[in-house]
């Protein structure tokens, strides 16, 4: 189990956000698992954590725009367990669960 900061959006439209404890396999589909040790805090993650300003699409929904961390597990030969990494873009912490959460699961192309 890990701590990860969730937003999650009722019938009525309202987002809301609160650290939730989740398991590994909430994490959404990828290749490399990362014990995430940092992350910052941007404009886009404002919108993500609020209403969303149509940048999230589906919900619940991890913020964090970016993070690094160290590679726990791989199924990609590029990173091996111990390797630092630092991911941005993607559309990662929108789109995709981002890096308010002490672990992430993503796709080795990223």
């Amino acid at each position: 189990m890990f701590n990860a900061l969730v937003v999650n959006k009722d019938d009525e439209g309202k987002t809301s956000a609160a650290v939730e404890s989740l398991s590994l396999d909430q994490l959404p589909e990828g290749d490399v698992v990362v014990a995430v040790e940092y992350s910052t805090v941007n404009y886009k993650d404002g919108l993500c954590i609020g209403p969303g300003g149509g940048l999230v699409r589906n919900y619940p929904h991890v913020p964090g725009i970016d993070f690094a961390g160290t590679v726990e597990t791989s199924e990609d030969d590029r990173y091996k367990p111990g390797d630092k990494v630092v991911l941005t873009g993607w559309r990662v912490g929108e789109v995709h669960w981002g890096g308010y959460a002490q672990k992430a699961r993503v796709k080795a192309d990223w």
